[in-house]
């Protein structure tokens, strides 16, 4: 059995389930016991020619066969296969539900996690949380509360019975099963160890498996596959020996099961005929008292199991824990209220920022005025803040309050959900999901209404490259749009913000890899369908954004200046030098053309 913070509660919740299973089981394991009688007065009765019942010496014929022992024989047998069936479903369905339940939790937990939890745990790690810890805490709760009750209930019986047929000798077979009990005991707590080491090895080995596939491209472009496969062959070869390690301590608490086990046969066969001989008991008695102990065999051998399984879902349960108690950082508090609707009309003011755990401020006393309904360029160098300050606007982490306010109300009063509910977000990777183009645009929107998709696509101008494949719309993507090229993924990406109809629009560098001619035009279908809406534009280049209602550019984290294009050309130095130097780089690739 296993328990836990977060699986005790189960125990209560499938309480008349698991009650009705235990019953069910004790029944089994009663009639199971009925059988060695049967087999005392088979042999006896061969022997003796008569058997005594109830105290009268009955002839041991076929009338006495049929009726005394082989058709109550077909009862136990029918009612121990119809008991059987009866508290797998208790038992194991239990355990299905738990993992179900515990599958749904941890899925829920996940999703309001903070994005700095997922930059220090790797997916691959958490999705063997998932499967295999998952998996091994559902076989410790169903087959574990199976193994324990039938060790205790069987076991218990079967020696209540052993002792009703000679004391002496069920007290002599018990001496092994002390020694066995100290040596599963300590094999126990290795298990345990080996068993985390184990899967430990196995989140390691999946995290980089997942991301060698993911970034195939990468390691074939510069021929790295041999490189891969050794470090693979490395973390393959870990895993390899934590399993082996494993399986050598699993191994050995089997066989010192089956060792005493045997041990414990070869005390009775001895002792047990010397008292036949002495006449002290019947060879029928001997070989009940031998039908008993093969019963009991089986409890011996659960209580070896639940060792081993308990070790295996201690282990696992506490890595679930790990994840089920870890701190959601960014979070609702309790002052928040709901709003109707967010106009966007965003206000800065002496914003500063450091990443949780990080040593150096990412933005320093930054102040800015947005108004509902305009367009806003971001510009800067690398690393100068821009996308974490549209990440503070999404509360994609905790915002120091007092410093951002939408529509007038500090970030911090409104619900996280409010928030993003009204606002529209392209992100620099791009991501797409391994569905249909159609459904990765509606995905932002309720609506997959086929007209909408399309106009989403056309104003992304990406509608004509959709048009090329042979499914169109329902082309389906590989994973993370490996299908499309770089330029397609950020159009479609854009054309899913748009589905939204977000009142706040932001587009994270999200133009970059289509040329000036498409970017004009993405851009010009966005301040005709935005008109009276906030846009918010990241980029590197100063042609995108020369054209917004207002420009705020960032340098080293600080605000440097807010403001038109021409009024920063003319005003900001580092602004102006940003513009030479991108124009030079322009005639420059102009003249290589000519060439």
């Amino acid at each position: 059995m296993l328990f836990g913070k977060q699986i005790n509660r189960y125990y209560l919740k499938h309480a008349p389930m698991l009650l009705l299973g235990v019953l069910v089981l004790i029944a089994v394991d009663y009639f199971q016991l009925l059988v060695p009688e049967f087999y005392q007065m088979v042999v006896d009765g061969i022997n003796e020619g008569e058997v005594p019942v109830d105290g009268v010496l009955r002839p041991f014929d076929m009338d006495f066969l049929l009726e005394e022992i082989c058709l109550p024989l077909i009862v136990v047998i029918l009612i121990m296969v119809v008991g059987r069936f009866l508290w797998r479903i208790c038992f194991f369905g239990s355990g299905i539900k738990v993992e179900t339940d515990l599958r749904g939790r941890m899925f829920d937990h996940c999703k309001d996690l903070s994005q700095q939890y997922y930059q220090v745990n790797k997916v691959g790690g958490l999705m063997s949380l998932f499967t295999n810890d998952l998996e091994t805490v559902q076989d410790c709760f169903g087959s574990g509360i199976l193994s324990f009750c039938d060790a205790l209930f069987l076991g218990g019986l079967a020696l209540i019975k052993m002792a009703g047929v000679n004391l002496p000798m069920m007290l002599l077979s018990l001496i092994p099963m002390g020694s066995l009990l100290a040596v599963s005991t300590v094999v126990g707590k290795s298990l345990q160890k080996r068993w985390q080491t184990r899967q430990a090895a196995f989140s390691s080995l999946s995290d980089f498996s997942q991301e060698s596939f993911s970034g195939i491209a990468v390691v074939k472009a510069f021929v790295k596959e041999t490189k891969e496969l050794m470090a693979f062959h490395k973390l393959n070869k870990e895993n390899e020996d934590a399993n082996i390690s494993y399986t050598k301590a699993s191994t050995l608490l089997n066989i010192s099961v089956m060792l005493f086990v045997e041990s414990v046969i070869c005390v009775i066969l001895g002792y047990g005929g010397y008292l036949v001989y002495s006449d002290v008991l019947t060879p029928g008695e001997l070989v009940e008292f031998i039908g008993y102990f093969t019963a009991i065999v089986w409890p011996i051998m659960a209580i070896s199991q639940l060792i081993e399984m308990r070790s295996r879902g201690k282990a696992s349960l506490e890595r679930i824990t790990e994840l089920l108690e870890a701190p959601i950082d960014v979070k609702d508090n309790e002052t928040v209220t709901d709003v109707e609707h967010i106009a966007g009309d965003i206000t800065c003011k002496n914003l500063t920022f450091t990443y949780p755990g990080g040593s150096y401020k990412v933005l320093e006393d930054v102040s800015f005025h947005i108004k509902a309904g305009e367009n806003v360029g971001i510009i800067g160098k690398t690393g100068a803040g821009k996308t974490t300050l549209v990440d503070l606007i999404l509360r994609t982490y905790n915002v120091p309050d007092g410093t951002l306010f939408l529509d007038g109300r500090d970030v911090n009063t409104l619900p996280i959900q409010t928030v993003r509910k009204f606002c529209a977000y392209v992100p620099q990777d791009n991501f797409l999901f391994s569905d249909t183009i159609g459904k990765n645009i509606a995905f932002a929107s309720d609506s997959e209404d086929p007209a909408l998709i399309k106009q989403a696509a056309e104003l992304s101008d990406v509608h004509d490259n959709i048009s090329e494949f042979t499914l169109g719309y329902d082309t389906v993507l590989g994973e993370r749009g490996v299908t499309v090229s770089g330029g397609q993924k950020q159009r479609i990406s854009i054309a899913r913000a748009l589905m939204k109809d977000a009142s706040v629009l932001i587009l994270d560098d999200s133009v970059s890899a289509v040329d000036v001619k498409t970017e004009k035009k993405i851009l010009e279908n966005l301040r005709t369908l935005r008109k009276g809406k906030t846009t918010i534009l990241i980029a590197h280049r100063i042609s995108t954004v020369e054209q917004m209602d207002k420009i705020l550019f960032l340098e080293d984290g600080k605000l440097a200046a807010v403001g038109a294009h021409k009024e920063l050309y003319d005003t900001c130095p580092a602004y102006r030098t940003m513009v030479e130097l991108q124009k030079l780089e322009s005639l420059g690739k102009e003249d290589r053309s000519n060439d």
